[in-house]
């Protein structure tokens, strides 16, 4: 009888830390503002260069 309290206990236990959340999310909007302004930074520069050489 004591073994299937124990069993039940850690079933129980077993499903309380599946039941909580996962981790936060994590914002990306600094690392992803940082990027678009690199990437028209050197569009930019590239379009300059272009209207150089012609």
């Amino acid at each position: 009888m004591k073994t299937i309290y124990v069993t039940a206990i850690f079933i129980f236990m077993a499903v309380t830390v599946f039941a909580q959340g996962g981790p936060p999310a994590t914002p990306i909007d600094g690392g992803l503002s940082f990027l678009l302004a690199a990437g028209g930074a050197y569009g930019a520069k590239k379009l300059m260069d272009r209207r150089k050489n012609k």
